[in-house]
């Protein structure tokens, strides 16, 4: 049950590092450069936003793996 619940936080803090905050952080860090081609700005772009993106699942993730601690289920071995 841990597991379901820290996929499930993983990809609501995908889902909305993906919508809130991946667009303007990408445009933010692509501006702080100097490129000397339009090819390097959207390289930097499309780096800056999977960042954000992973950085969103990650810590969906922990949040949901804190949460689900006390929902696992089963006695443990001793």
């Amino acid at each position: 049950m841990r597991y379901l619940v820290a996929i499930i936080f993983a990809i609501v803090g995908a889902a909305l590092a993906m919508h809130f905050l991946s667009g303007p952080v990408a445009d933010w860090a692509a501006l702080q450069l100097k490129y000397e081609s339009s090819d390097e700005a959207e390289n930097m772009n499309q780096l800056a936003f999977m960042v954000v993106n992973l950085a969103g699942l990650i810590v969906g993730w922990t949040i949901g793996w804190i949460i689900g601690g006390p929902l696992r289920g089963g006695s443990r071995p001793s």
